[in-house]
């Protein structure tokens, strides 16, 4: 209680109130709930709740997929932690960091909780350093992108080293059919929760849609973080050669600008998280690797550069805006070849505004659909028809307009006719059918 005083907590959130009463009985559970909906803390509370600072060893295993999400949980936990007397020790297992002194470490004493990814984690059970057969909980958080990222493997081999009377926890955005068979492997009749988002992101976001076409790319993302002025503003691209090139030309333009991808070192990438949560940098160039799960305080401006293949990845880039009821802006620049991707964005409910730079401010501008939005007379016309219509634009004749008219009226009326005698004699072999 007093963890949550401190970190300004009022109220659960939907997820928080469903499960963690359903944890505290210590039931297996499989929590599929969007980020940013507060599933750390679902975990954390009831476990960490349980805990026996009393004795060495270890008694709670969270894997992660990625050293940046684990880092993240581990803040969280050790932020619980300090209230605890006597004192929970928490150990964040990744790689990138000095393996010989944590083992060293684990040689003197076992950490009561352990977080971590997944291939470092199983290094240390393989060198016979950390002792898990002890723990009581093992969640695996953002299970769908440890299966993305080829990690489940290695969390297969953690569970295989852990007791069999074990609560296991799963979170995870999506649950894929890839996913199945593992959960059916070590979970028995675990509470199935799905919290289904009221939205599919905070309404609190503005998304706008810019085109491309004709445009110098990269200058336009310099002229939106110049023009836009935001706090803080991510750029996702969709690979790390894309995320390399935006980053390079906005240095050049001297902005200065932090990129985040797979090919940064782990020490590397953990300095420049922590230079952008310091604020040492106005403006991000990342690949989705950044986009799941990684809270970085005050994104007052996400824009994709590209529009992500994946709609899931749509929603957790733009996720970063827009968070604990602030406002956010989101713009997706996009090519007419995006076209079919956008619509699919659309049907989640989004609705863009088309937005494009004019003598150097953001303006409304056209909808990509105005032309088939365009409301089209209930009865279509035939080719000759047509063909009057299309004179009609040019300079026409006294009269020539209700020629048109009458043309058009005489068309719907014969096909009124022909529909209404074909309605006939569909009724009538209906009803000879019936009566044989």
């Amino acid at each position: 209680m007093k963890a949550l005083e401190d970190k300004g907590f009022k109220a659960p959130t939907e997820v928080q109130e469903k499960l963690i009463p359903v944890i505290k009985k210590g039931k297996n559970v499989i929590g599929q709930s969007q980020t940013g909906s507060g599933k750390t803390h679902t975990f954390l509370l009831p476990l960490m709740d349980k805990v026996d600072a009393a004795r060495d060893e270890v008694q709670i295993v969270i894997t992660a997929p990625s050293r940046e999400l684990a880092g993240q949980i581990y803040g969280e936990a050790s932020q619980i932690a300090q209230f605890s007397s006597p004192e929970i020790r928490v150990t964040n297992f990744v790689g990138g960091t000095d393996k010989q002194r944590q083992l060293n470490k684990l040689g003197n004493q076992q950490p009561h909780i352990v977080i971590g990814t997944p291939g470092r984690i199983l290094d240390m059970i393989n060198e016979q350093a950390l002792k898990v057969h002890t723990a009581f909980a093992f969640v695996v958080d953002e299970a769908d992108m440890t299966l993305d990222m080829g990690f489940l493997e290695e969390v297969d081999h953690i569970a295989g080293r852990l007791p069999d009377k074990l609560q296991m926890l799963v979170f995870s955005a999506t649950i894929p059919e890839k996913l199945k068979p593992f959960l059916k492997k070590y979970m028995e009749n675990p509470v199935v929760e799905h919290i289904k988002p009221k939205t599919v992101i905070s309404d609190t976001i503005d998304n706008w849609l810019i085109s491309t076409k004709g445009k110098d790319k990269n200058r336009l993302i310099y002229q939106l973080l110049t023009v836009g002025h935001p706090y803080l503003a991510i750029v996702f691209a969709n690979t790390k050669q894309r995320v390399d090139e935006i980053a390079d030309y906005l240095k050049k333009q001297g902005l200065k600008t932090a990129k985040i991808h797979g090919d940064i070192t782990p020490r590397e990438r953990k300095r420049v998280m922590r230079q952008v949560q310091n604020l040492e940098f106005q403006y991000v160039v990342a690949t989705d690797l950044a986009a799941r799960g990684i809270d970085i305080e005050g994104v007052s401006h996400v824009i994709n550069a590209e529009v992500p293949s994946e709609l899931d990845f749509f929603i957790h880039r733009v996720g970063r805006t827009g968070r604990n009821g602030l406002d956010g802006t989101a713009i997706t620049l996009y090519d007419p070849s995006d076209d079919l991707l956008i619509a699919q964005v659309e049907k989640l409910g989004i609705k863009f505004y088309p937005k494009e730079i004019k003598d150097g401010e953001i303006v409304d501008t056209y909808d990509r659909n105005r032309r088939t939005k365009r409301v089209k007379s209930k009865d279509e016309l035939d080719p000759t028809l047509i063909g009057l219509v299309k004179k009609k634009k040019k300079k026409i004749k006294p009269g020539y307009k209700k020629k048109i008219d009458r043309a058009i009226s005489a068309s719907n009326k014969q096909k009124r006719k022909v529909d209404r005698r074909q309605q006939t004699r569909t009724a009538r072999k209906a009803k000879k059918n019936s009566n044989q």
